[in-house]
């Protein structure tokens, strides 16, 4: 089978890793990949990425399975387009994806359905939403409506830093993104990521991960795409992965069934758990990025064959295995991430790292003269697996000491609590 991979990112990389080791894959593809993507498969240079040139490529290539890994293109249609062309593609349609790019359609659908999440109110303008702040207890939640990348989520501590971020959001911060925003509580708790996985008939858990959104130790600084994630989450046993998806999962899934949309893919649910008790965060249609890296790696269960019967709504018919293992993930960012950083950056030492200690998934890096560049904010990830969580932390931060990146950076407590 002839696949190819949409996407960048080191979840794009972790993905075409694992799609590498299965035995039913001919050809695999990458549009537009990376320096460590181009290792494993052929990478397709990103000269016009609209559905129509990715289609072309696909019937150029005899491509008969495409997984997309980030969000703007499950947004953009990219799965309906492929869908009528009759080509295999493990992501949902752009109205299942509603359910990340519009956090105000996500919000209204669990009201109306009971699924436990925060309380809130979504604006369009920008005088009613400081109006409404004037009232609030603080801290509390600011959210761009649309996609940004994951840094469009700003917890605001006082009066005048929800202001600050009011501005940043409706002067167009964030681009098209903010012309709405929903303002909701400060939930507390414990964060965790859970992974459901559906053909469109039914809908099982996947995995979990615990992630660290902030850019420094002890959770300070600005929010990002995330600095690292482990694998199992902690606070997830099998009674509280019931109630997850009796909850929450299903009733979401059933809910979109009720408006006539049918989602087949990774269900991502980002939710804070107080008293064993979860609520929704927010949704994400596609795997984690760091998440993914440390959940593939657990994998024992061939990845194409799950995503084949995702395609041909016969997912009930296969059993999805996990290694009993421990997974860790440390990214590695070039310094002023999230805000302004330098590109072009060179990044010596990986070749130290064998596989056994480490596995390397590439974020943002591209091959200059036989050179390893940075070329994006997150630029790295040092996964490892272990027996335990322990095990895993200590092997990834041995292996980046391995590491010469001068502009580089990374927190140092991934894993410690």
């Amino acid at each position: 089978m002839n696949i190819l991979v949409v996407g960048s990112g080191g979840r794009e990389h972790s993905i075409c890793w694992l799609i590498k080791k299965s035995p039913i894959v001919k050809k695999l593809y990458c549009l537009p990949g990376n320096a460590g993507i181009d290792e494993i498969a052929i990478c397709l240079p990103e000269e016009d990425p609209a559905n129509d040139s990715i289609i072309k490529i696909c019937k150029k290539l005899n491509i008969e399975l495409v997984v997309i890994g980030p969000e703007a293109y499950l947004a953009n249609g990219l799965a309906d387009a492929l869908l009528k062309e009759k080509i295999k593609v493990f992501g949902p349609n752009k109205s299942a994806s509603l359910l990340e790019s519009s956090k105000s359609f996500t919000k209204d659908l669990c009201l109306k359905n009971n699924i436990p999440t925060a309380k809130y109110k979504t604006f369009s303008q920008k005088s009613n939403a400081k109006k409404y702040l004037e009232k609030q207890k603080y801290p509390i939640v600011i959210k761009a409506d649309g996609l940004a990348s994951g840094k469009g989520v700003i917890i605001a501590k006082s009066i005048k830093e929800s202001f600050i971020a009011i501005d940043q959001l409706f002067d167009g911060k964030y681009g098209d993104a903010g012309k709405t925003i929903v303002i909701e509580e400060f939930l507390e708790g414990i964060e965790a990521s859970f992974f459901a996985i559906s053909d469109g008939n039914v809908i099982k858990p996947f995995s979990t991960a615990q992630d660290y959104k902030r850019a420094y130790d002890n959770n300070e600084g600005p929010n990002t795409g995330g600095m690292g994630a482990f694998s199992p989450a902690r606070n997830i046993d099998k009674d509280l992965e019931k109630k997850i998806m009796n909850l929450i999962i299903s009733p979401t899934f059933n809910a979109l069934k009720d408006k006539g949309i049918t989602y087949k893919g990774i269900l991502y649910a980002g939710l804070m758990i107080k008293d064993n008790s979860p609520k929704l965060i927010e949704y994400n249609v596609r795997f984690g990025d760091p998440e993914c890296q440390v959940i593939l790696p657990r994998l024992k269960s061939d990845i194409v064959s799950i995503m084949i019967a995702v395609c041909d709504g016969k997912l009930d018919e296969i059993k999805i295995e996990w290694l009993e293992i421990s997974s860790l993930i440390v990214i590695m960012a070039t310094k002023g991430y999230p805000n302004k950083y330098p590109l072009n950056t060179t990044i010596n030492g990986l070749e130290n790292i064998i596989s056994k200690e480490s596995i390397i998934f590439h974020s943002g890096t591209k091959l200059v003269n036989k050179e390893i560049k940075s070329n994006g904010g997150r630029v790295l990830g040092i996964t490892s697996l272990a027996s335990t969580l322990d095990i895993a932390r200590e092997k990834s931060y041995k292996s980046i000491e391995k590491i010469s990146w001068p502009n580089g950076f990374y927190r140092k407590d991934i894993g410690n609590f």
